[in-house]
C-alpha cells in the first residue's frame, strides 16, 4: 500500500502534518484544518501534530504494543510536548466507520477527540468527561454519545 501523504496547508504553528496509510477516502486537509483549528481554539503550544489515518490491522499492532489491548480501535493518542512535536493522533477509518455510518462526521468527532487528548484532557471521571465532551462537539459539530 502506497503512503499518500499531504503536506499542510501553509499556516502559522502550529501546523499539522498527514499520513495516511488505508484505502476509505478521507478529506486529509479538512481534517488537518479542523485539528489547527482544535489547537488554536485551546491555545495549545507551538509544534507539529501529526495525524495518521491507518489500516485496522496496523492500528491493532499499535494497539497491544502500546496499549497492552487486543484488537484494533478507532483512535490512538500520543502527547510528546519535546523538540517541537505535540504529538501523533491516530486514526483507523475503517474502525470509526463501525461507530458511525457517517463516516466523515465520525472521523471529524476522532480528530478532535484525539486532539484533546494530547492537550492534556481526558474523560475517565464525570465532571472532566462532560468538558471534553463539550468541547469534542462545539469543534467538530457533532453530538457525543456520553460513555467513558
Amino acid at each position: 500500500m502506497k503512503d499518500r501523504s499531504h503536506p499542510p496547508a501553509a499556516s502559522p504553528t502550529p501546523r499539522v502534518a498527514v499520513s495516511n496509510r488505508q484505502d476509505l477516502p478521507i478529506d486529509g486537509a479538512a481534517l488537518a484544518g479542523l485539528a489547527e483549528e482544535v489547537l488554536a481554539g485551546e491555545d495549545a503550544p507551538e509544534g507539529e501534530l501529526s495525524l495518521s489515518f491507518v489500516s485496522s490491522a496496523e492500528m491493532e499492532e499499535l494497539h497491544g504494543r502500546f496499549m497492552g489491548e487486543p484488537g484494533p480501535t478507532d483512535v490512538l493518542a500520543f502527547p510528546l510536548g519535546e523538540d517541537g512535536l505535540l504529538g501523533d493522533v491516530v486514526i483507523a477509518p475503517a474502525e470509526a466507520g463501525r461507530n458511525n455510518p457517517n463516516l466523515e462526521e465520525e472521523l471529524r468527532l476522532l480528530v478532535v477527540h484525539g486532539t484533546l487528548h494530547l492537550l492534556g484532557h481526558d474523560h475517565e471521571e464525570e465532571g472532566p468527561r462532560r468538558r471534553m465532551w463539550e468541547k469534542q462537539e462545539r469543534y467538530s459539530g457533532v453530538r457525543v454519545r456520553d460513555e467513558p
